[in-house]
């Protein structure tokens, strides 16, 4: 069976009646969370408008993060290269690698919302260009090579970082691919992960797949060895001890995130004239919203529809309250991610063994307890007692 890691996408998504610093608090409270329930990896997003997806520097975030947890990996989930000098970020991102011993990744991306770039006078046509000449740069630095390079947006005369990665030979990177090519034509290109966003219905897996073949291909033309490992699929999940609860415990904040992904961000979850939105994230296959054996049966369709990937991404959405979401994440660890990581086959075994030669070892057991009862008995007799 494929070890199938665990994480989540935490943009993150806070509707506008909530208080900012106490949004960010919980954010912090959710990933030691998550590192007490052994998840694998959190990717932390890049916003600068919008008003509900309030992180707008993901290494900060990370650096903080990193000093309240133990074991889980830390990602830019994803940094948006055009609104950064390469060389700088490049700097910058070798330091946390450093401050994390090594949990740091890098995520990248042309930027997802369109108001953000117009703030700073980047053109949505210019993004992904942009991404792909930053990105260039950004490998061949993080490989101790000197670049001098002008572009329309930034200029470098002999740039080199001044230390090398503390993970060798460089940090783990992943490029966004959504709807878009570029993403994952820019991953395949140097053979670094991928981060496949934009929904998990039928059609959106057929599209990630075509997606990682051109990755594939992308990644032998350049001489590198294409992994599935390196390949993170993120999806919409909540789940609880039944369907009924689930479903009610969604109420909570499912439309306040459907009305932002309809009324500001760049695309909608849920076409605007779909009144239940539960029903239609259900169906179409694009969220699981149930038990955890619903949410392995839903894990598997996404393993079968995409010809597998080596990480389930779940969107951080706040679609419950605070401690529902808690709950979710531990019924996920305890009873969904051990299916997915050959965790519990061994003991599995031992306990058939032992039930199957239970009449046996029993019988062998009382013998042997009757055997020194007996020699107890002789060696009394014997002496005169």
């Amino acid at each position: 069976m494929t070890h199938l890691r665990s994480g989540i996408f935490l943009a993150p998504f806070h509707d506008l009646s909530q208080n900012p610093v106490l949004a960010l608090e919980r954010d912090m409270e959710l990933l030691q969370h998550l590192d007490a329930l052994n998840y694998h990896e959190a990717w932390i997003g890049e916003h600068h408008s919008g008003g509900f997806e309030i992180i707008s520097s993901p290494e900060v975030f990370i650096a903080a993060a990193a000093e309240r947890t133990r074991h889980i990996r830390l990602g830019t989930g994803v940094v948006s290269l055009p609104y950064h000098n390469p060389f700088i970020l490049a700097d910058r991102m070798v330091q946390l690698d450093y401050q994390t011993r090594g949990r740091a990744m890098f995520g990248v991306g042309p930027g997802s919302l369109v108001h953000d770039a117009k703030k700073i006078g980047i053109a949505p046509a210019d993004q992904r260009r942009m991404m792909n000449e930053s990105l260039d740069v950004i490998v061949e630095l993080m490989k101790g090579e000197t670049i001098s390079r002008k572009s329309d947006w930034f200029t470098l005369d002999e740039a080199r970082l001044q230390l090398p990665p503390y993970t060798r030979p460089m940090m783990e990177m992943a490029v966004a691919a959504s709807r878009s090519p570029a993403g994952a034509l820019a991953a395949g290109r140097h053979g670094i992960g991928m981060l496949s966003i934009g929904g998990t219905s039928d059609d959106a897996m057929t599209h990630h797949a075509k997606n990682w073949d051109l990755y594939a291909e992308q990644a032998r033309l350049n001489g590198h060895v294409p992994d599935r490992k390196n390949w993170r699929l993120v999806t919409l999940m909540h789940i609880a001890e039944t369907r009924e609860k689930a479903r009610e415990n969604v109420k909570f904040g499912l439309d306040k995130f459907c009305d932002y992904f309809r009324d500001v961000a760049t695309f909608p979850i849920v076409p605007g004239d779909i009144e239940d939105r539960y029903t239609y994230m259900v169906e179409s296959g694009m969220a699981c919203i149930g038990t955890p054996d619903d949410a392995i049966a839903f894990i598997n369709r996404l393993l079968k529809g995409s010809g597998g990937f080596g990480a389930i991404m779940e969107l951080a959405q706040n679609w419950a309250d605070w401690p529902e979401t808690k709950r979710h994440y531990e019924l996920m660890a305890r009873y969904v991610h051990p299916h997915f990581q050959g965790s519990r086959e061994w003991r599995t075994d031992s306990y058939a063994y032992a039930r199957d030669h239970h009449a046996e070892f029993t019988g062998q057991s009382a013998a042997a307890v009757q055997a020194e009862i007996d020699r107890l008995a002789a060696k009394r007799r014997a002496a005169g007692e």
